[in-house]
């Protein structure tokens, strides 16, 4: 009785809310008096049943599986980044443009029907577009080489194939695209000494500098890869009406019913758009999926389908949308939402990769960012996707030693870039005293200074833009798979065009620019051969190569016979001179001069290359 008065009283004087401390000072003395109340008033047998079977903790409920994300509609970023000619004629106003392309379409199909398979070749675009053949043939090229499937016909036929007339229409359109330009640096002027301004029509054509990029050690002021592709995704939103309009095929009826597209024509919007896990289009869309493949899909009009599309643009631009919020104020700028190469070196300056909120996000290119001083090696295993994107690097030496697509060197100065097998296309833009190295079946070069290109390309080099003193060369390299890399990816090492640049305007017609009168008929300014007294071959390190049953032990591109012939002559020259060197007649004295000299010159160069001599042993 004590004890439950005790406790009692110990109650009426507790607080309303017992504070961690409180609880565990009492604790013992409620143990004690819960038991003596058990000992004085034992319950009964049913309630002591009941107290069993009660579970100590309520069951939670069990959460709802979560929905698998939906997929993302994305622009083809190949068809915008390296699908643009700045070919005047191939771009029309915008007010007119749906209008100018139907009367294109209209004077291209007898040319297409004349075929038998719908097909446009050179000939009958350049008759149409009134320019001349090369650029008709290029347009063409460009064309095959942006598509989002291999196109035997054109692969096999060369300039003399013909494109589907549907993809020579979307191709035509997106011509009128405007790219986003470089923000403003915030400090201009402290870094215009650094990038002279050397050309007339720099006020409207040069972007920022390599080196601005380096000093800024940022890349807030450059559209990032997220505001290019809600930039894209825009402009397909504005555009989709008249794409569809284009494309479709007209039958009896009224209004949005008289306007129908094939399955068939529907899966060549696949050149702009396409859904991040890989989807095709028409899987993805309900008016198409699950078609009986023995069973022709029945039509559906334009109308539905540019509400399903534009219901899928608006829903990756509001994934876009929360991902820049919630990056807002970040200092990662990521490579947004594709693989970085951030785990690629210690020295790199961010060290980590980006997540995703939607799993679905397809994530299709590598990124190689903002190295410094250093050396990068990449492997096939290393690159994932399909291009590979080398942007701000400086001072080092990049090596990716893969096949992939397509390629991008953007914004490097003082580097070299090896690239070992492109299939589609490098493009190399804003870049200051590099040295690229490449095989690729194309490359276009655009806004650069003071660079070296030591190239095997199927193509002729496309050179746009404000360039000043290039160079360009055979190609000069080779490693153990380069010869496996280059059959992958369909580059012929027997067709070299690497000294037929075909150049085209200054002035980039598709950037935001406004431009002066008359500025678009200035040609670029074409690249110089390099000296075959100045050419040298360039040794990969073989880091930690896997064995290659037939690896290639030398430069798969035959030389041209000057430049051969000059190897040739270094070559004996150096034989020559070491024979010379282990048939002297020296004493102890004179030996030792002689070693003592030739590590002295041994230093001097290890100490103009001691960064990239560390990192390769590192």
């Amino acid at each position: 009785k004590k004890m439950g008065k005790k406790r009692r009283i110990m109650e009426a004087q507790a607080p309303n809310h017992f504070s961690v401390s409180t609880v565990a000072s009492h604790s013992h003395g409620l143990a004690l008096a819960n038991l003596s109340d058990l000992l004085l008033f034992p319950p009964s047998p049913a309630s002591v049943a009941a107290m069993v079977d009660e579970p100590l903790d309520p069951p939670q409920p069990t959460p709802a599986a979560a929905a698998p994300p939906a997929p993302l509609l994305r622009p083809r970023r190949e068809a915008f980044e390296h699908g643009l000619l700045p070919i005047p004629k191939l771009i029309f106003p915008e007010g007119t443009l749906a209008q100018t392309l139907s009367q294109l379409k209209e004077k291209l199909a007898p040319a297409a029907a004349a075929a038998g398979d719908g097909r446009v070749g050179a000939a009958a675009l350049a008759e149409a577009l009134q320019i001349p053949p090369d650029q008709a043939a290029l347009a063409i090229g460009i064309l095959a080489a942006v598509l989002p499937a291999e196109d035997p016909t054109l692969d096999a036929g060369g300039g003399g194939a013909g494109a589907d007339l549907r993809d020579v229409l979307l191709f035509l359109y997106i011509q009128s695209y405007k790219r986003l330009v470089p923000r403003p640096h915030k400090d201009s002027p402290a870094v215009a000494d650094v990038w002279p301004s050397t050309s007339a029509f720099d006020g409207y054509l040069s972007a920022l500098s390599p080196i601005q990029l380096v000093r800024s050690n940022s890349r807030r002021f450059i559209p990032s890869q997220a505001d290019e592709e809600i930039h894209q995704l825009s402009y397909l939103q504005k555009h989709m009406a008249n794409i569809l309009t284009l494309l479709a095929d007209s039958v009896e009826g009224e209004g949005d019913d008289s306007l129908v597209l094939t399955m068939e024509t529907f899966e060549h919007l696949g050149f702009l758009v396409h859904f991040s896990e890989g989807t095709s289009l028409s899987q993805a869309a309900t008016f198409f999926a699950n078609s009986d493949p023995d069973m022709p899909a029945a039509p559906v009009s334009a109308a539905q389908v540019h509400d399903w599309i534009l219901q899928n643009i608006v829903s990756s631009l509001e994934f876009y949308t929360e991902k820049s919020t919630a990056k807002e104020g970040s200092q990662q700028i990521a490579s947004d939402l594709d693989v970085t190469m951030a785990d690629a070196n210690t020295s790199h300056p961010r060290n980590s990769t980006p997540t995703v909120a939607n799993p679905a996000f397809h994530r299709n290119s590598t990124f190689v960012e903002g190295f410094s001083k250093t050396s990068v090696v990449k492997h096939a295993s290393d690159v994932k996707g399909n291009s590979v994107k080398v942007l701000n690097c400086h001072d080092s030496v990049i090596y990716i030693l893969a096949p992939v697509k397509y390629a991008t060197v953007y914004g490097c100065s003082d580097t070299t870039v090896v690239l070992g097998a492109v299939g589609k296309v490098i493009k190399v833009e804003h870049c200051e005293r590099v040295h690229i190295i490449a095989a690729a079946k194309r490359i276009c070069i655009a806004n650069c200074r003071e660079c070296i290109f030591y190239l095997g390309v199927n193509h002729q080099p496309l050179i746009v833009g404000d360039n000043h003193k290039l160079h360009i060369a055979p190609f000069n390299t080779y490693y153990p798979r380069l010869g496996e890399h280059l059959t992958q990816v369909g580059v012929d090492p027997s067709t070299n065009k690497w000294d037929q640049p075909f150049v085209l305007g200054v002035v980039d017609l598709h950037d935001s620019l406004s431009h002066p009168a008359g500025v678009s008929d200035v040609q670029a300014e074409s690249a110089t051969c390099v000296d075959p007294d100045l050419f040298t071959n360039f040794l990969i390190p073989n880091w930690f190569e896997d064995e290659v049953q037939e690896p290639t032990k030398c430069n798969p591109f035959p030389l041209p016979e000057i430049y051969q012939a000059s190897q040739s002559k270094k070559q004996a020259v150096l034989e020559d001179s070491k024979k010379t060197i282990r048939e002297l007649q020296l004493d102890e004295n004179r030996k030792k001069e002689l070693a003592s000299a030739l590590h002295s010159q041994f230093k001097d160069w290890l100490y103009g290359n001691f960064s990239s001599v560390h990192s390769v042993i590192s």
